[in-house]
């Protein structure tokens, strides 16, 4: 594990390094395209902001989140609010089941993932074909709820091992 004294640059940068992170994907909206896999996306935002919403990490700000929402929209090219209101609404339910999780358990913690994004993305389908009439297909959105909950394990150890490398 790294080891940082805590008054250098170096390890308040490595403190911000999930909204860096956030801002990075959200900047850069990485696609699959290229390598020609039509059926296979995930949203890394999704599993990010939950993450460290769920931890009550302290500089994981929801004003942050919001702009990083933003931003996501306009680069994405969605109507302008949408992402940001599908950031929001990760970062109340992560924090509502922190707040009443008596034992955390990474299972149970990644079914009510599972239900979040479920909902949010039906939020996000909805909003988005009966108000902007966007010709979306429910499959895509299905496949990236998918892979998007497969990957939160994968990504929570990450995370896990990046929070204990902070606390040492």
């Amino acid at each position: 594990m790294i080891k940082f004294s805590k008054k250098t640059y170096l390890y308040k940068i490595y403190t911000w390094m999930p909204l860096i992170i956030l801002y990075i994907s959200v900047f850069n909206e990485f696609d699959f395209n290229y390598l020609n896999l039509e059926y296979f996306s995930f949203n890394f935002p999704f599993i990010l902001i939950f993450y460290f919403s769920l931890k009550e990490y302290h500089h994981f700000d929801f004003f942050l989140v919001f702009i990083a929402g933003l931003i996501n929209d306009t680069v994405v090219g969605l109507p302008l609010g949408i992402s940001s209101l599908s950031y929001i609404l990760i970062c109340i339910f992560a924090s509502y089941l922190r707040n009443i999780t008596i034992r955390p358990h990474l299972i149970k913690d990644w079914f009510y993932f599972l239900f979040t994004i479920s909902l949010i993305n039906s939020v996000n389908y909805s909003i988005l074909f009966l108000f902007f009439s966007f010709e979306l297909e429910i499959v895509f959105f299905l496949i990236n709820n998918f892979f998007t909950f497969l990957f939160y394990i994968f990504f929570t150890t990450i995370f896990n091992r990046y929070l204990k490398g902070i606390n040492e």
